[in-house]
């Protein structure tokens, strides 16, 4: 079986509750690359800067947890004759968690004073002990979830 992979999704809170309502993600504005990089079993954490899109208040918060479903990518047909690509999650009971107190201890944010940066291309692979720290950061049964992000 291949390493498990840990990924974070930058989208608006007002689009997390869509998908976890409906048990997906769709990042990038429906695009398929980031979730094509995906596998069965990767651990998935959305971060949401915003509490909507495009002109939310300020959130800065990791809001929703999972684990990405063995389900494929789904095009779904968009109003503009183009698609949206979504990929299915189970997500786990959790609480959102804000970023601040945890950049200093999260490795993927390497320039700890721009931190934003991190962030910015709305799609991120994150170590398995960033992933730990986030969810454990979330009150997500991390043990029992993704014993092996803690072994990290």
């Amino acid at each position: 079986m291949p390493a498990r992979n840990y990924w974070v999704g930058v989208v608006s809170l007002d689009h997390v509750a869509l998908g976890v309502a409906g048990g997906f993600v769709q990042l990038n504005h429906g695009k398929a690359g980031p979730l094509e990089r995906m596998q069965p079993g990767d651990g998935f954490v959305f971060y949401s800067p915003k509490s909507a899109y495009p002109d939310g208040d300020t959130l800065q918060a990791f809001t929703a947890i999972g684990r990405v479903a063995a389900s494929g990518v789904a095009a779904l047909p968009a109003r503009d004759g183009s698609f949206h690509f979504r990929r299915q999650v189970e997500f786990l009971p959790s609480q959102s968690a804000p970023v601040k107190p945890l950049i200093d201890s999260l490795d993927f944010i390497r320039n700890k004073k721009y931190w934003g940066a991190a962030f910015r291309f709305g799609f991120v692979r994150i170590e398995a002990l960033d992933f730990a720290r986030i969810a454990t950061a979330m009150a997500c049964a991390v043990e029992r979830e993704f014993p092996e992000a803690i072994a990290a």
